[in-house]
Parts: structure tokens; sequence; C-alpha cells
């Protein structure tokens, strides 16, 4: 099956493609494409959520109800957002948009019977280079089934319009037509162990290392802050694992029967034990090195390892940090830019 107006499969897009599909959907294109291993997958293109968008609006106003909001009027927020997730969850797709996203479904699945899915928002505002959008949406992993990766779909759509995202753009001055989402939809990893990492520290932001995070089990325990992670700093040049910090990873998320994400207690012989070893720490740090190159510059990456020991990445965005303290000027301007200079020298001239 090709890519079309409403599908876009990761092997066929990129960074330049954000517009149609999203930020984490042009990135896991792009490292696709880069031949950078992540679960395979497709995109819900844009075009998609304006038609959905398009026949809610015919019954009731969608965008224009959010652009008469107040940012500081949470309480009509709130009423707004309950309203409008209800409306997208409720309404059934298309028949046209339905049939082609599961004619898609049914191709990344192959033979395999209901694999688990991991569906995930991907707004045309995220993962940008000042990463504006990103978390404020939401994603459903471990999705079972053709129809509940559906109605997964249509939450992704509803959650631009949760209180926060919709706080965000109120707060912003973000027209709403701007706005819109892709939604990727790919395999899920049977993590062993998850986590991210940072192509610069993200405590000093030192250039010359990775820094790698993890735990067991599913990456959501860590990037949700529900367990400390074991915390490894390496040399991106010289290999050398300066920092070993092992942490008492006591819950882990797992699989729940049936779908989605069960929290669990870490079984007692793993707690304290780290959850990488030396030689994972050591690829992952090439990854990484990889990726950095690619994009050119500091990259925020999540990581999964299975059973089987094969490492997926999940996500790669601009490191924000340090990169916008950078950006920032070091001194006001001046009228007069000497007057930096002399006060050095006690003001005088």
């Amino acid at each position: 099956m090709p890519s079309s107006e409403i599908i876009g499969w990761f092997a066929d897009i990129g960074l330049s493609d954000r517009p149609t599909v999203g930020g984490k959907g042009g990135s896991l294109g792009e490292l696709t494409r880069a031949n950078i291993p992540v679960p395979p997958g497709f995109v819900v293109r844009t075009a998609a959520f304006e038609r959905f968008l398009e026949a809610l609006e015919k019954v009731e106003p969608v965008r224009a109800k959010v652009e008469v909001l107040r940012a500081d009027d949470l309480d009509k927020i709130l009423a707004l957002s309950q309203e409008m997730r209800a409306r997208f969850e409720r309404v059934p797709l298309p028949d046209d948009l339905n049939s082609e996203i599961l004619a898609a479904y049914t191709e990344l699945c192959g033979t395999d019977s209901n694999p688990p899915l991991a569906v995930r928002s991907s707004a045309t505002t995220e993962d940008a280079a000042d990463a504006s959008f990103a978390g404020l949406q939401d994603t459903y992993l471990w999705t079972i089934g053709a129809q509940a990766t559906l109605r997964c779909i249509r939450s992704c759509w509803a959650s631009l319009y949760s209180a926060a995202s919709i706080s965000y753009r109120r707060k912003h001055g973000l027209p709403e037509g701007g706005v819109a989402m892709g939604v990727v939809v790919q395999g899920m990893v049977n993590a062993e162990k998850a986590g991210v990492m940072f192509t610069r520290s993200p405590l000093t932001g030192d250039r010359s290392v990775v820094t790698i995070e993890g735990a067991w089990g599913l990456g959501s325990a860590v990037v949700s802050g529900e367990v400390t992670p074991d915390r490894f700093v390496i040399g991106k040049i010289t290999g050398e694992i300066s920092v070993r910090e092992i942490s008492d990873k006591h819950v882990q998320h797992l699989p729940a029967p049936g779908g989605g994400v069960g929290e669990a207690e870490t079984p007692e012989e793993l707690r304290r034990v780290p959850c990488l070893s030396d030689a994972e720490i050591t690829r992952l740090r090439d990854i990484a090195r990889k990726v950095e190159r690619h994009y050119g510059r500091p990259q925020d990456i999540e990581w999964a390892i299975d059973y089987a020991g094969e490492i997926r990445l999940l996500q790669s965005r601009p490191e924000t940090v340090w990169s916008s303290k950078e950006r920032a000027p070091v001194a006001k301007p001046a009228d007069d830019p000497l007057q930096h200079v002399m006060k050095i020298f006690g003001g005088r001239r």
C-alpha cells in the first residue's frame, strides 16, 4: 500500500513533512530513512484530522469556540475541553477514512493477528526547535485490535482539545487554524528495559558526553517520572563510562492483559542492579552519535531494548534546555555598547 493524502509510511516521510504528519511522525520517518532502527509504522496525516474536523464543524463550531476563550478563564476552558473531547470520541470516522486507515493497519500487522501497537499523537507544532507542544497530547500503548486502534486515533485527535493544550494555545495566542494533529501508528517494542538519552549532559551542557537514563520495563515509567532511573554518562569519543548511578527501581510498567499498560513491583533481585550492561551502554552511545550527526544538533532520544537485545528508538527531538541558554544574549542591549566594557573597569572612561 503506497503513501497517500491520508497515510504516510515512515519510509516516505521526514522532517520536511511535519506540516502534514506532525513533529513525532516527521522524526520517526527521518530516523527510518537514515537507517536508524525504529519500530515500523505509519502516520495518519493531518488531512484526515481536517476532514474529520470539517464534519464536526458542519454540526457545530470547534475552532471558533476555542478562539474566543480567555487564557485565564480556566472554568470555561475545562468545560469546552470536556465538550470537545466527547464530540471527537463519540462521532465515528467517515467511511472512506475508516477504510483507508484499516487497510494501512492490515498491511502493518501482516500475518500477525492483532499485534500490540502504539498510537501516538503527533501535533504539527510539537518537537520543533522549541518543543512547544511536546507532552501536551495523548499516547496509547499496547493497543490491541483494529477497532481499538481506530478509537485511539480519535482520542489522539481529541487530546488536541485537552485543557492543557487549549490553555497553552490561548496563552501564546496561537491561531486555531494553524493547529492540526497527525497520529503515529507503530509496532510496540516488548521492552525488557527502556529510557531516554541526551547527546549532551542535561546537567552541565557538556557536548562531549552522552547521558543515558533507563529502567526495567516500558519507558513510560521513566518518561512519566514514576521511577528513578539508573543514570550513566559515557564519553562520545573515548567511550569511558564516567558516571554510574544505580537507583532502587521499585516499579516498572508492563503490558496489561487485554491491552494497555499496568504498573508492577520490580522483582527484588532486579531493583538495585544496573538495567544496562557496559556493552549496551556503548551500543546506545554509538546510536546516539549517529542520530546527532544526522540532525546536526544535540538530541533528546527515547529508546527501548527488547528481550532479544535489539535496540529500537521511539523518538528523537532537539535538546532545548542548553540550546535555549546558548541562544539567549549574555547581557541586555545597551544604548552605548561600550557601557558593558566600562563597567568591568569601574564604570570610568
